[in-house]
């Protein structure tokens, strides 16, 4: 599947360029349907809105939103949005800050929060918050003012950030030699066989849903992913365990988890946010979306960061408490594994 994504000069950068070819195993679809797979937080009214304005496109020809994507289609498709300089504007936002000094600082992101903006969030991010809290943040590799690495939207948690350029360097090398620590908590589907274990696996982007990643066992595409788990309680349906970040690839739990047959729950881009194990009786699946509701999103918190001061050399490790939402579902859990016996 070929993509290729990025701003599009016309009518003074007001619009977002998105082209992506359909690969041969592609069943007729509708084009709106379509780009849902490939384009993150474009809704389909978004994409209706932009086909009836002429701006979606199936081999050069604009088409309307009911079009039935074949295999070996090429679909463009353009959004308004603001030029690229208005997309990092500073933000009065408050931010949990759980450690500050001159070089870097520890930031606890809620969930719900996106990192830095993109299609579809252009305000309202951490890096909007950022950049109002911190002057001339250093860039990353990927021109994102402060970030060392990220954690999904969706993911409460610990997330490092450099305000220098020194820092941004030593904390980067860090985690890409995998000396820095990160542990997650994550609530998963089924009972989980083994006490603790090794989940190895490449990952790349999905051949067929551009916003999933695929494990890629062989190695034969995709960059090295290694997740160690311990399982820290059984709840019947559920199992609550501890996962501990050898690499950092993008969804690397959520997807390493789906693989061994344990996804996230309530994860909804892969497939938990469907009643996945368990009986199905009328009172154990009201039981199951109530539990949805006091959870709305994937399972998953950025529970421990470790890493070493790129000035003082010391080692230093932070932990957060597992937020409300999470910490209520877990008891609910526990409450009717214990009553369910």
């Amino acid at each position: 599947m070929e993509s290729e994504y990025g701003p599009k000069l016309n009518n003074d950068e007001l619009y977002e360029h998105h082209k992506i070819v359909a690969t041969k195993g592609q069943d007729p679809l509708r084009v709106d349907k379509f780009l849902m797979n490939f384009i993150e937080n474009a809704t389909r009214n978004k994409i209706q809105q932009s086909a009836k304005d002429g701006h979606v496109w199936v081999n050069e020809v604009a088409v309307k939103s009911n079009y039935k994507v074949k295999a070996g289609d090429v679909v463009r498709v353009m959004f308004e949005h603001p030029p690229h300089e208005f997309l990092l504007i500073p933000e009065d936002i408050p931010i949990d800050i759980v450690y500050e000094d001159e070089v870097l600082l520890v930031v606890n992101k809620p969930a719900g929060m996106v990192v830095h903006p993109g299609h579809g969030n252009y305000s309202g991010t951490l890096i909007n918050a950022l950049i109002h809290h911190v002057d001339n943040l250093p860039v990353n590799s990927n021109e994102r003012p402060g970030l060392v690495h990220r954690i999904d939207k969706d993911t409460s948690g610990l997330l490092l950030v450099a305000k220098t350029e020194a820092a941004m360097t030593h904390l980067s090398k860090q985690f890409f030699s995998k000396t820095s620590e990160r542990e997650y908590i994550a609530l998963v589907w089924g009972n989980v066989e083994n006490d603790e274990g090794t989940i190895e696996g490449n990952i790349a982007r999905h051949p067929k849903n551009r916003l999933q990643m695929h494990v890629f066992p062989e190695g034969d595409q995709g960059k090295e992913a290694v997740t160690h788990y311990k399982v820290i309680e059984r709840l019947g349906y559920v199992t609550l365990v501890s996962c501990k970040l050898e690499t950092g690839r993008t969804h690397q739990i959520r997807v390493h988890m789906k693989y061994i047959g344990h996804t996230l729950f309530n994860d909804e881009r892969y497939g938990g946010e469907r009643i996945l194990k368990g009986t199905t009786f009328t009172k154990y699946k009201q039981f199951v979306e109530n539990a949805f509701k006091i959870l709305p999103r994937q399972a998953l918190h950025a529970k421990t960061l470790g890493f070493v001061h790129p000035v003082s050399g010391e080692m230093m490790r932070f932990n957060s408490d597992i937020p409300e939402d999470i910490a209520n579902c877990i008891e609910k859990w526990r409450h009717y594994s214990k009553h369910s016996q």
